[in-house]
C-alpha cells in the first residue's frame, strides 16, 4: 500500500481536494480522500496530483524535430513540403523519435497516447498506454485498395502486444478518398478498433472539399495523386462524418473548419465520436478562432492532443491545457482539466481504467508543481503559467 498526500488532488470528479491523499496498491487506486493526522503517507508537497494525461492525437515519429517547421501562419502546403523533406533526411531515425517521445510524454505525467504511425514502424515498449493509429494514405483507387488490404491484415492480426492497442487511421480527405474511409469505418466495426481521421484541418483543404481547387489539388497534381473521380469537388466535412459514423470509435483530428449543423452531428454521438482539438498547432498555422465554445455548448465530447513537434515546441500535454485556458477563458476550468483527461480516455476507449482518480482504476498519476502563490485556488494554480 501507497499513500501520498499532495496539496490539491484533481479526481476528475467533483471539487479538487485540498490536502488530499490518494491509496495505491498493486498498480490500482484504491482511495482517495482528505488527509488526516497520524496517517502514514508519502507527502509529495506543494503539488497538484491528476489522473494520468491523455494525449489523444500526436505523431510521435517526429519527435526528432527541434522545433515548429516554417514560421507561424506558415501555408499548410508549405509546411507538408517541409515535413515530408524531414522525413527524407539522411538523419531521419523514426523509431528512436518514438523512444524520445514516449519519454518526454512519461515525464509530462502522460498515460495514454493515440499516436499516428507508419506500416513499417516498431512495436515499442512502454508503461504509456499507446494506440497505435495505422496511417492509411489512398488517394487513387490502386493506392486505397493497397491501403485497405494492409488494413485487413493487422486489423485481423489482434490488438498489439502488451500496452499497445491498434487503430486505424485514414489520413484525410486529401490523401484518402471516400472508398478508403468507408472501408477502414468497416474494418472498425468488425474487429471493434478506434479510427482517427484529419478532417476540417485547414483553409486549403476545406476549398479543395468545396471547389476541388487551390493548393492541395496542385500538390497532389505533383505527386501523380489525382484523381477527379475520387476528388469530386461539392464535397462537405459532413459528408466524411457520415462515413465515420459507422466506425466502432472515431476521432475526429483538428475540427477546425466544422460548421455548426456538422458540430450537432458530432454531438449526436458523442458515445462514440469526439473531436481532438489540439491548441498550440492551431496557434501555429493561426487559423480562424476554434470553434470550442460551440462545440462544448452542443455537447461535443472535446479531447486534447500536442499533435507533433513539426507544429508544437513539445508534448506537454498539460501546456495544450494551459493554451485552452489562455485561448478560452469563458471555457470553465474544470472542463479543460477534464478534456486533458476523461474526454481523452474517452475518445480512445480507455475510460474504464483511465481519466479519473476513482478505486479500481490503474494508478497513473500525473505530480504537477504548483506556484507557491494561489494555494486557494487549484485550478488558477494548476493552469497558471
Amino acid at each position: 500500500m501507497l499513500s501520498l498526500k499532495a496539496r490539491w488532488i484533481f479526481t476528475g470528479r467533483g471539487d479538487p481536494i485540498r490536502d488530499g491523499v490518494v491509496r495505491v496498491e498493486d498498480d490500482r487506486i484504491v482511495e482517495v480522500q482528505r488527509g488526516r493526522a497520524g496517517q502514514s503517507l508519502r507527502d509529495l508537497g506543494n503539488v497538484a496530483v491528476l489522473p494520468g494525461l491523455i494525449n489523444a492525437h500526436t505523431h510521435l515519429e517526429l519527435t526528432g524535430i527541434a522545433a515548429p517547421l516554417g514560421r507561424p501562419g506558415i501555408p499548410f502546403v508549405q509546411w507538408i513540403d517541409l515535413v515530408v523533406g524531414r522525413r527524407r533526411a539522411e538523419d531521419y531515425e523514426a523509431a528512436d523519435a518514438v523512444r524520445r517521445g514516449l519519454d518526454e510524454s512519461s515525464r509530462a505525467g502522460v498515460a495514454a497516447v493515440g499516436d499516428i504511425v507508419q506500416p513499417s514502424s516498431e512495436d515499442p515498449e512502454s508503461s504509456i498506454s499507446l494506440t497505435r493509429f495505422l496511417e492509411l494514405i489512398g488517394p487513387t483507387p490502386l493506392r486505397a485498395a493497397e491501403a485497405l488490404e494492409r488494413a485487413a491484415t493487422c486489423a485481423g492480426a489482434g490488438q498489439g502486444r502488451g500496452a499497445n492497442r491498434l487503430g486505424l487511421s485514414p489520413h484525410a480527405p486529401y490523401s484518402a478518398g471516400p472508398e478508403l474511409v468507408e472501408g477502414a469505418c468497416r474494418l472498425s466495426r468488425e474487429h471493434r478498433l478506434p479510427v482517427a481521421f484529419h478532417l476540417a484541418e485547414s483553409r486549403e483543404e476545406m476549398q479543395l472539399l468545396r471547389e476541388g481547387t487551390g493548393p492541395l489539388r496542385e500538390l497532389l497534381e505533383q505527386l501523380d495523386a489525382w484523381d477527379p473521380a475520387v476528388q469530386r469537388p461539392g464535397r462537405r466535412p459532413l459528408d466524411y462524418l457520415e462515413m465515420l459514423a459507422v466506425a466502432d470509435r472515431a476521432l475526429v483530428i483538428h475540427g477546425n473548419y466544422l460548421n455548426d449543423e456538422e458540430i450537432a452531428f458530432v454531438a449526436e454521438r458523442r458515445d462514440r465520436m469526439s473531436v481532438v482539438y489540439c491548441p498550440r498547432t492551431h496557434a501555429w498555422f493561426q487559423h480562424d478562432p476554434y470553434p470550442l465554445e460551440s462545440m462544448l455548448a452542443a455537447g461535443v465530447s472535446v479531447a486534447l492532443g500536442t499533435d507533433s513537434r513539426a507544429s508544437t515546441p513539445d508534448l506537454s500535454l498539460l501546456e495544450e491545457m494551459r493554451a485552452v485556458a489562455k485561448r478560452h477563458p469563458r471555457v470553465p476550468p474544470e472542463k479543460i482539466v477534464e478534456m486533458g483527461t476523461l474526454a481523452g480516455a474517452k475518445a480512445l476507449g480507455l475510460e474504464a481504467v483511465l481519466g479519473t482518480l476513482e478505486p479500481g482504476n490503474l494508478a497513473r498519476l500525473a505530480i504537477i508543481d504548483l506556484p507557491k502563490h494561489k494555494l486557494d485556488d487549484p485550478y488558477g494554480a494548476l493552469l497558471a503559467r
